[in-house]
């Protein structure tokens, strides 16, 4: 290595993590990769059992931001990538209802008696709105109609976040429908058919590696080695020592054992709470406290093979009857069929759980028996159909938005930036944003800049300000808190968590 180079650390080897790597590698720079996992991608990797892939959670590579559009076809060939339609629906009393709302299809699957009911309510919301929109069941039904949104939205976000809607705070719901209501679904659906990509959750068509979005990033992990740069496997960062002046080291576990190595810039991908808890010096005390105020809520996938027969073409199906577990459904055939085997395909029952709770701490066996109870339990596929199953778990999946987590992030960050400004939070947990991929990416593209360019980025405002957005302008109530991760109160969480940990 070049010593009069500054040595650069990546903690991470997700998206942001490799995206920061590759940028630096590419011009020169010394760059060391460490991930804590066997695997790399973060929750954009692509598990594999006995020949199967899964991709965790569904990943669809469509994006406004050019740059980071050129970096997924830099690191992949034309050839890698599948143009696949956009179908997911509601599964709801044993019917299949198209996503985003089309009015012939509800009509005819809720019948004209239920859907009159659902105009009439729609009509009444708008003659008389709910006096309080300030939370997610009050926002929507506004839009939708008090029966509607009981039918389509109430349910499925319930089991995402294990609260009440009406603990979730409208924010969510602001960013996540964006642009539409009742009417706008209707219109959109007697339109001609066009690529409605003006409002993202109409979006028709993305790209899609063949093998899965983990694909990119063990391509991306390759170029960075072949680069120069390292990327060190089951390796997590213990501390990160520091100085007056910022940090100075980090110490190093895992494969190769216990070291300490010097460092002139981290960037990070970890939790930022975990950065906080790895500080030495410690942190001060109202730091430490707003690392430990930060929440995440985790998933797991229980993947279970089926008989093609079974197959749907939808990427995945929500599931909107509340006495199953079960949140969403994907079908890896639908995203790629070479995820899958011939003759066979792959059903992903998704679950959302707290990391440590009931469900999180179940065997393989006890949640791929839920697992296949439930399907079968749907009508999905016929009893005995199942012929193998296999369990992924997401730590941290999502960040939570709580009503103080505002408050913590903003704590950290402005310390971060005096006590270690050559440390550099980046990505999803990296800077506690639920952002998608690209905005992930994004961050690290910017921060690579920051520190050998000098510019003067922030990247904190990716996914805020308008020109980041995915969105082209934004709507009134829009605080571009990231993806689609709601504002939710605290005790109301931790009540629901004391009631799941009880069941």
């Amino acid at each position: 290595m070049d010593q009069n180079q500054d040595r650069i650390v990546v903690i991470g080897a997700g998206p942001a993590g490799l995206t920061a790597a590759y940028e630096l590698a590419r011009r020169g720079v010394p760059v060391e990769v460490f991930e804590a996992d066997d695997m790399v991608g973060g929750i954009s990797r692509t598990a594999q059992r006995d020949g199967w892939r899964f991709d965790i959670g569904g990943h669809r590579f469509f994006t406004k931001v050019k740059a980071v559009d050129e970096f997924w076809h830099e690191i992949l060939s034309e050839e890698d990538f599948l143009l696949r339609p956009r179908m997911s629906r509601i599964y709801y009393r044993g019917q299949l209802f198209d996503y985003p709302l089309k009015a012939m299809n509800a009509l005819k699957g809720l019948g004209v008696l239920e859907a009159v009911k659902c105009v009439g309510s729609y009509t009444w919301a708008q003659i008389s709105p709910p006096k309080d929109q300030t939370n997610f069941e009050g926002w929507v039904s506004a839009r939708f109609g008090k029966r509607l949104y009981s039918i389509f939205f109430k349910t499925y976000t319930e089991k995402v976040w294990g609260i009440p809607a009406t603990s979730i705070q409208a924010d969510w719901a602001a960013q996540r429908i964006k642009n539409l209501s009742l009417w706008k679904a209707i219109v959109n659906a007697i339109k001609p058919k066009h690529n409605s990509k003006d409002i993202t959750s109409l979006i028709e068509e993305f790209k899609y590696p063949k093998f899965g979005p983990g694909m990119m990033w063990e391509r991306c992990a390759e170029l960075v080695t072949e680069f120069g740069g390292e990327v060190t496997m089951k390796t997590w960062i213990e501390t990160v020592h520091r100085d007056e002046t910022g940090v100075t080291a980090v110490t190093l576990d895992g494969v190769g054992g216990r070291r300490e190595l010097e460092a002139d810039h981290v960037i990070s991908s970890m939790p930022i709470s975990a950065l906080v808890k790895a500080m030495d010096p410690p942190a001060p005390q109202n730091v430490q406290a707003a690392a430990d105020g930060l929440r995440y809520r985790d998933f797991l996938t229980v993947a279970l093979v089926v008989p093609e027969k079974f197959s749907f073409p939808d990427n995945w199906i929500y599931i909107h009857t509340p006495d199953v577990k079960v949140g969403r459904i994907q079908n890896f055939g639908s995203w790629s069929p070479y995820l899958v085997k011939d003759g066979r395909t792959c059903l992903g029952l998704e679950y959302f759980v707290s990391e440590g709770d009931e469900m999180w701490e179940s065997t393989d066996e006890d949640l791929i028996t839920l697992a296949k109870r439930e399907l079968e339990q749907l009508g999905l596929v016929t009893p005995g159909a199942i012929e193998d199953g296999y369990v992924v778990r997401q730590p941290k999946a999502y960040p939570v938005y709580d009503e103080d987590y505002q408050g913590h992030v903003e704590t950290i960050r402005h310390w971060l930036a005096e006590a270690v400004p050559n440390v550099h939070p980046v990505g999803r947990n990296g800077m506690h944003r639920y952002n998608n991929a690209d905005h992930s990416m994004y961050t690290a593209m910017l921060t690579v800049e920051n520190i050998l360019d000098r510019a003067t980025h922030d990247v904190w405002a990716v996914n805020v300000e308008e020109e980041y957005h995915e969105e082209t302008t934004r709507s009134k109530g829009d605080l571009g808190t990231g993806r689609a991760a709601p504002i939710v109160p605290r005790k109301p969480v931790e009540t629901a968590a004391e009631s799941m940990a009880g069941r």
